[in-house]
């Protein structure tokens, strides 16, 4: 039986090179009390100097997130702000914007942010939230068009899981590629394969439907064209940002539409107990992945493998999709972060690999190949 897709999406979303300065007007019109979350790197860039003192008059208070939000910090911001702002802006990468997303609803909710988590949590967000305004800076997460924001605590849970409901999707998504024009190379291929890898997973979800699949594939179409290009200082390079983060908002809305497979089972896992940047864990998962898929029989995902390569590189129609993509992604990297991995211990493999779950793949996945994924991804030493 095909599938059935709901898809729910920002009320508006505002794209483009000057997309940016409507934000002046977005929070005079209501004019409410406003809490910003931000980055450093935002706070410190030209954009918001040029742009802070149109926002100044509703601004209430700045909080600086420099990190994925714990369920303390986040409680420490509710007792803090609750009843004083009444609306949420949150500019920023996805950690940014998955903290103003969670403050947005957990300020109107009676118990603290533990109670409402996926995997620990015992009581079912009700969907009230205040006013909500996403401005990504970077292009991975998707979080901006999600409805889901995610929190993490490596020391007393161990636990990375999401905040989750459709009115988590914020109300106003702004996408300015201008943000991400000083990004680092590091930073932009990061994130980037973490935009691609929400689509590619999505398209070979179980849950995908025709519907969601468009989405997916016109996400990694654009993903194609802007890899080679994201740190280019041309109009080339201008073009190809626009695109990549037009891919992380359809990255977005793919993932929230037909959910992610084995990769994101086992990366949510590594990042409960490892302070690694969630992309590169999305990255370096996604080469021994395509390994297995490559030798995968399975017939359903091989079609889809088959179908993305003719639309991805119809050039090259003879090739092994699985094989072709691996290399075209590594060859094409403006940041080869796949070098010099960073080390797991014996019993941090062990509680990953006792966590991990196959999501919503194709394919149950077992032990052997997850531990073959986590063990061609890090070195393993002893402890």
């Amino acid at each position: 039986m095909a599938q059935q897709t709901s898809l729910f999406c920002n009320q508006q979303t505002i794209s483009g090179p000057g997309s940016i300065r409507q934000l002046s007007q977005l929070i005079a019109q209501p004019a409410l009390p406003t809490l910003l979350f931000s980055c450093r790197s935002f706070l410190e860039s030209e954009v918001w100097q040029q742009l802070q003192e149109t926002l100044y008059p509703w601004i209430i208070g700045i909080i600086t997130v420099s990190h994925e939000a714990s369920p303390q910090q986040l409680d420490e911001w509710v007792s803090d702000w609750r009843g004083r702002a009444e609306r949420v802006v949150a500019i920023g990468g996805g950690s940014v914007l998955d903290a103003g997303k969670a403050f947005s609803t957990l300020c109107l909710q009676p118990l603290s942010t533990v109670h409402y988590l996926e995997k620990i949590g015992d009581t079912p967000l009700d969907g009230k939230r205040l006013p909500l305004i996403a401005v990504p800076t970077t292009a991975g997460t998707g979080s901006e068009a999600t409805q889901n924001s995610v929190v993490t605590d490596q020391q007393h849970y161990q636990v990375k899981a999401s905040l989750r409901h459709p009115r988590l999707v914020p109300d106003i998504a702004i996408l300015a590629p201008l943000l991400l024009r000083h990004a680092p190379a590091a930073v932009l291929t990061r994130c980037g394969i973490d935009a691609f890898t929400h689509l590619f997973e999505a398209w070979l979800s179980a849950k995908s439907s025709f519907f969601s699949r468009q989405f997916s594939l016109q996400g990694m179409q654009l993903f194609i064209a802007a890899w080679p290009d994201l740190d280019r200082e041309d109009q080339r390079g201008d073009e190809a940002r626009e695109k990549i983060m037009m891919a992380s908002w359809l990255g977005g809305l793919s993932l929230s539409m037909a959910g992610l497979g084995v990769i994101h089972g086992i990366a949510g896992e590594a990042g409960a107990i490892m302070p690694w940047h969630h992309g590169e864990v999305c990255g370096r998962l996604l080469l021994p992945f395509l390994a297995l898929c490559a030798e995968e029989s399975h017939p359903e995902l091989q079609a889809r493998l088959t179908e993305l390569h003719h639309h991805l590189f119809p050039s090259h129609k003879e090739a092994s999709p699985a094989q072709f993509l691996a290399g075209w992604l590594k060859q094409n990297s403006v940041c080869d972060f796949w070098q010099s991995p960073p080390c797991l211990n014996h019993s941090q493999l062990e509680k990953i690999l006792n966590t991990s779950n196959s999501k919503n793949s194709l394919i149950n996945y077992n032990r052997e190949q997850m531990l073959f994924m986590i063990r061609e991804s890090w070195p393993v030493v002893d402890e």
